[in-house]
């Protein structure tokens, strides 16, 4: 084994953000509290101002893991371009993404890593926060896991429901969970998992897709591809900070069902407008 794949790390995690640093931050902790630390993040950064770099900078020094920042100039919502500039950044075999809002629980990594396996990739879920309590956590509530605890947050004022579960079930439950979840196990740009050079092979994410739907999309010119998915949004979990999205446009939606569509009835594998050019 030459010296450069000893050294590379098990997994690349990628991390979209955009002019974000107080959601960021508490992202970054979270990732700071990992079972699992053979991995580095890559931060894909689709044109944020100085004060996310001044936040990379000062993390860098506090967390153990690897940050690489992969910046583009601002050109409006761009996320399918800085996530394949960042794939091809990343130095694991094995790449997890999720966006930079979305605060993982100290199993995250470990989870993802423990069930990846070739032919692959896994979806995995998320546990969407009201703005109050998303303003609320705090780097200890995120080093304590106060914030994937069900009691605590009940406690602030997050209503009984079904999606409950995603925080509290474990074991057996989680894995029946799993299995019989009505929601099909699609690339959720939130948190999915999968091999390096799966997304190579349909070369990466449509560039022509602005807000809405790009990461389904990879997802089916993966299975397109003859890969299957794996549902993990029971035991791979994040809670999702609140925020607006001022980018979504029925334009947008409208343009991204159309190359969907195209993509399914044709089934395509590969993007002209990904990676390669």
């Amino acid at each position: 084994m030459n010296e450069d794949k000893k050294d590379s790390p098990k997994i690349s995690i990628i991390v979209s953000t955009y002019n974000s640093e107080e959601w960021l931050k508490k992202v970054l902790w979270g990732f700071n509290c990992q079972i699992f630390k053979n991995f580095e993040v890559v931060i894909a950064d689709d044109g944020s101002g100085p004060k996310t770099k001044e936040l990379l900078d000062t993390m860098s020094k506090e967390v153990f893991y690897k940050i690489v920042h992969v910046w583009q100039e601002d050109d409006g919502f761009q996320k399918s371009r800085i996530l394949n500039k960042a794939v091809k950044a990343c130095n694991a075999e094995y790449i997890i993404m999720t966006d930079g809002d979305c605060i993982p629980r100290e199993d995250f990594v470990e989870v993802h890593y423990i069930n990846k396996e070739k032919g692959y990739f896994i979806s995995g879920g998320y546990y969407m926060l009201p703005m109050n309590i998303s303003k609320m956590i705090t780097k200890e509530d995120i080093q304590e896991q106060n914030c994937f605890k069900i009691q605590w947050l009940k406690e602030k004022g997050v209503p009984k429901t079904f999606k409950n579960n995603k925080l509290t079930a474990n074991g057996l439950i989680s894995k029946f969970l799993n299995t019989f979840t009505p929601t099909n196990a699609s690339w959720n740009g939130h948190n999915s998992s999968g091999w390096k050079k799966d997304i190579l092979n349909v070369n990466g994410f449509d560039e022509r897709m602005q807000y809405g739907g790009q990461d389904r999309e990879l997802g089916e010119r993966l299975f397109n591809f003859g890969l299957k998915s794996k549902q993990l949004r029971y035991s791979a979990v994040c809670v999702h900070l609140d925020h607006k999205r001022g980018y979504k446009t029925p334009e947008s939606i409208a343009k991204n069902m159309a190359i969907r569509k195209e993509t399914r009835n044709q089934k395509q594998v590969w993007s002209h407008y990904g990676i390669t050019k």
